[in-house]
């Protein structure tokens, strides 16, 4: 009987142990599953933790782009204290739809709402003049009274009478006041082939300097005008990078006058390719960059079909604006018609629109301009 009371012992004693130790190792297996889902949670919350860091360092780091990027230098003409906002002037047709002399008899409804200067579906990713402003230039070289305003009058009435013309868009349309704006003929084209050998003579650097300091001391913009013969856009860019690294200094491209070798500027129609335009963005893009400018604005003068090729090869970019100008001259109403044809249905980013106050007929008030479709970022006078 005692041996089978000590069986019966042992045979509970290793039960006992067996159950304990299965207890032990459940415990275990718990705090270790405990102990790797910590881990776990420690690790994807460090990862989050450095996601988040990531994206607060990149947001710090493009504030600091933004804050370190050098300013614009101009001062735009504010409007009249009774200027009236542009939409409160128009009619409710006019804020629907396009000018009837624009239509000719097509659809004239308008593709962006009236004050906007955006052609339909662009942007502007820079910190350029025309996000914000309008430009109101006056064209023409020093030397000829035949080749625009420039030549008409001495610097300082010119520049008197800039500005005049300048305000009359600041209190035509207050929510975007206007910048005066030299666009200086930098390069003119000529029916011989010059010294260069290439049909253009080159403004004196006298000259440009003299401007680039007039627009500088009033507060305004340079626009450097090149009518190309037959050299390249690159290299008339690179002939005027001097001026071109000047804060307020910007670019325009006469496209008519670029013939090909064999061909005349002013005999022969010239042609630029869209390919060529974006060669001179990529540049002043880069030079921006390089030089911590502020951001550059490209003009495109156009007046017929054949003058600018292949526009879907111009992209704004970052640092530079485009804008394409209608620049013919004549009856107001087939003008507005060419806007409508070479700015607004073939769209790059910005309109421009030239005015001649001797060859118009008749000569557009700023409103009436205003009224276009997109409202034109830069108006020009010749």
């Amino acid at each position: 009987m005692k041996k089978l009371a000590l069986l019966l012992s042992g045979v509970l004693l290793v039960f006992f142990l067996v159950a304990c130790s299965e207890n032990t190792s459940t415990n275990g297996d718990n705090e270790k599953n405990k102990e790797d889902k910590q881990s776990e949670e420690s690790t994807s919350g460090d990862k989050k933790e450095e996601t988040k860091e990531t994206d607060e360092k990149q947001e710090e780091q493009e504030q600091e782009k933004e804050e370190t990027k050098p300013p614009q230098p101009y001062e735009p003409l504010e409007p009249s204290e009774d200027a009236e906002p542009l939409k409160d002037k128009l009619s409710e047709e006019e804020l629907e739809q396009m000018p009837k002399a624009e239509a000719h008899g097509d659809d004239r409804t308008r593709m962006v709402p009236v004050g906007e200067t955006l052609v339909e579906g662009a942007e502007d990713k820079t910190e350029g003049p025309l996000k914000d402003h309008r430009l109101v230039a006056y064209y023409g070289h020093p030397n000829s009274t035949n080749m625009g305003i420039l030549g008409e009058m001495e610097p300082d009435a010119l520049m008197e009478k800039l500005k005049e013309q300048t305000q009359a868009y600041s209190d035509a349309d207050p929510s975007r006041p206007a910048i005066p704006t030299i666009e200086l003929i930098s390069t003119v084209a000529q029916r011989n082939p010059g010294p260069e050998g290439k049909y253009f003579h080159r403004t004196s650097p006298e000259q440009i300097d003299e401007y680039a300091e007039l627009a500088k001391e009033n507060d305004a913009l340079l626009m450097l005008d090149v009518q190309l013969g037959t050299d390249s856009v690159l290299n008339q860019v690179k002939l005027l990078e001097k001026w071109l690294k000047l804060p307020y200094v910007h670019l325009a491209i006469d496209t008519e006058f670029h013939v090909k070798e064999g061909e005349t500027p002013g005999i022969d129609l010239g042609q630029v390719n869209g390919e060529e335009v974006q060669e001179a963005v990529n540049y002043l893009t880069k030079m921006v960059e390089e030089n911590d400018l502020p951001d550059k604005i490209v003009l495109v003068h156009q007046f017929m079909d054949e003058a600018l090729t292949n526009k879907e090869a111009i992209k704004p970019t970052e640092n530079v604006e485009v804008a394409l100008n209608y620049d013919g001259w004549g009856n107001s109403d087939t003008k507005m018609s060419l806007y409508r044809k070479f700015v607004r249905n073939e769209a790059v980013q910005y309109g421009g629109f030239k005015i001649f106050y001797q060859k118009d007929e008749p000569v557009l008030s700023a409103e009436d301009v205003l009224k276009l479709d997109p409202n034109p970022a830069i108006i020009n006078y010749q």
